[in-house]
């Protein structure tokens, strides 16, 4: 077994305490940022209060989208940078990013599932019987336009939307509801694993800058001292003021609160908070038929029916939230899915005992005063404002998605870079992600991958492993091959020691939940059992120095968090 000592971003940081620019926030958008930066050979540091992509960026819809219901808001900009930035991801990040059939089932000429792709067309003559079924039609067409030549599929054509009648609806879906009217199919990309492919953007970034592209998680932005941003450990609760002459702030929803700290309380956020479930249930997985089913509610609420890893992903809803209260999953937006599986596929029984995963997290919108959260424009700006007290800038990122987070990153380190006064050397478009770098998108490609790394380890765990990480699989491989103790888990079969060892040591875990949330899928798939987080732990400990206090902590910490969007669970624990 390997003993070994990991370094914690905030010695280093304390070390040398300034950089070119300070990023606050370790989501995507921050990560990406800190990238495009690094390529650009600016010294730049990152920080992030938890664990990195543990915020809005780890509760997404598991979706690279263009975003087809954007129209509806006469987004074209948007949609067309978001359906360029999708059929891109398809090609530089093919480990994690996949095409995927999508499907609205529409129950009602005039006011079925997205009555109105574009909104501004309402006005149109015509009986409402037409109007419902054409405005889905138009914004279907349009979204075709921006996807040509995308490259979901070798060649480089993307397959134009369908639109079928009841009768071929229920040959495709035969257990979608026989009242079903049209269905209307197109393609989009799925996301199959965002935190891990924010890791890999985190790991190139680092690679490319080396010691000038420096990330620190659990350490947090908590004011500012001479001019400084003041930064402090989590852990320890050590303070350090850290020097840059430009401070960017992607802290999401946070925005608004992090510019408090700094001295300068602003209003730009609005967000909402979108709610998920996560089922283990064999019967609803068969009826989606290998494709997202993608509607709207009465409400006007978007609901996806989505497989994912084995299981169903249901999602999600569109409320206010004050970002200085918890983020749940309510029973009441599990009512509320459950509700809208049974419209949607009423022969498919669906209740609690399935659900094995549930997760919340608030998109980062604009402030929208009585603007409905729907039409709340999903597009990103960037805000200026002098550091108080100090001569730095600060850049405050509001909105951006996950989809577009190559573009918006870019689009921040630009104007980084006018304020340093610096060329950009080269651009991100096209630039192979982490794992996605030679990994191989044929069967024949796959099979040679395979057979040249299977000897360290069995074929079929060089496979899995491929999937799991893309073709960082190979340090994976070879961390696993030099570990004499590596030995599958038994209540998580998928993982095994060696594996998990090398990620604690190369891949910046502090925490368990770190391991069970993000660096692995076993929360999402219902496998962070408290046996499975005793054996994580143990794994782990000698690599992270825990003692058995220590462990056990993890492991009670480690749960509350895989449960933390549970509030039954919290009360339960609680008592």
């Amino acid at each position: 077994m390997r003993f070994l000592t990991t370094t914690r971003g905030f010695d280093e940081l304390a070390a040398r305490p300034y950089a070119d620019v300070l990023i606050i926030g370790g989501g995507i958008n921050g990560l990406a940022t800190l990238r495009d930066l690094a390529l650009q050979g600016v010294d730049v540091a990152l920080v992030e209060r938890a664990d990195f992509v543990s915020g809005a960026s780890a509760a997404s819809s598991h979706m690279i989208h263009g975003g087809i219901r954007y129209l509806e808001n006469g987004e074209f900009r948007l949609v067309h940078e978001a359906v360029t930035e999708r059929n891109a991801l398809l090609r530089t990040a093919p480990h994690y990013v996949r095409p995927l059939q999508t499907t609205i089932p529409i129950f009602s000429t005039f006011s079925g599932v997205l009555t109105a792709p574009l909104r501004f067309l309402r006005h149109g003559k015509g009986r409402p019987r037409e109007r419902g079924a054409a405005l889905i039609k138009i914004g279907l067409v349009i979204y075709d336009s921006f996807s040509r030549g995308g490259g979901l599929f070798r060649g480089g054509s993307v397959p134009r939307h369908t639109f079928h009648g009841r009768r071929r609806s229920l040959a495709q879906l035969p257990d979608l509801n026989p009242g079903v009217k049209y269905t209307a199919t197109y393609w989009d990309a799925s996301l199959h694993d965002p935190e891990r492919l924010a890791l890999d953007v985190l790991r190139d970034a680092r690679a490319v800058g080396g010691d000038r592209a420096r990330a620190a998680n659990y350490t947090a932005a908590v004011g500012t001292q001479g001019g400084h941003v003041l930064l402090r450990d989590a852990e320890t609760g050590r303070e350090t003021p850290f020097a840059a002459s430009v401070v960017l702030n992607t802290s999401g929803p946070w925005t608004d609160l992090t510019n408090l700290a700094l001295g300068d309380p602003t209003h730009y956020m609005g967000g909402t908070k979108g709610s998920h479930i996560v089922l283990d249930h064999p019967a609803l997985l068969a009826a989606t038929g290998g494709r997202e089913l993608f509607f709207e509610n009465e409400d006007g609420r978007i609901v996806l029916i989505y497989p994912l890893k084995g299981r169903v992903l249901v999602g999600t809803t569109d409320l206010e939230h004050d970002m200085r209260d918890p983020i749940v999953c309510t029973e009441a937006e599990v009512d509320y899915f459950i509700d809208l599986i049974g419209q949607v596929l009423p022969e498919i029984p669906v209740d609690r005992s399935q659900i094995v995963y549930r997760f919340a997290g608030v998109r980062p919108l604009p402030g929208h005063g009585d603007l409905a959260p729907g039409f709340v424009s999903r597009d990103y700006r960037v805000e200026s404002e002098p550091l108080a007290g100090g001569q730095s800038t600060v850049l405050s990122l509001v909105g951006g998605k996950w989809t577009t987070f190559r573009a918006s990153a870019e689009h921040l380190a630009d104007r980084a870079l006018e304020l340093l006064a610096q060329p950009r050397r080269r651009s991100t478009k096209g630039m192979p992600i982490g794992g996605g770098r030679g990994y191989p998108t044929t069967e024949r490609a796959r099979q040679q991958w395979i057979a040249a790394h299977a000897g360290a380890v069995p074929a079929a765990r060089a496979a899995t492993l491929l999937d799991r990480y893309g073709t960082v699989a190979a340090s994976v491989i070879a961390a696993i091959a030099t570990d004499p103790d590596d030995a599958p888990l038994e209540h998580a079969p998928g993982y095994s020691t060696g594996e998990l060892r090398h990620l604690a040591a190369a891949e910046s875990v502090v925490h368990l939940d770190d391991l069970l949330l993000r660096r692995t899928s076993l929360a999402f798939t219902g496998g962070a059992s408290p046996e499975a987080a005793d054996e994580v732990a143990a794994a782990v400990a000698p690599t992270l120095g825990w003692d058995a206090a220590r462990v056990a902590g993890e492991i009670e910490r480690g749960l509350a968090h895989v449960h933390a969007a549970d509030p039954a669970w919290s009360e339960a624990s609680a008592r």
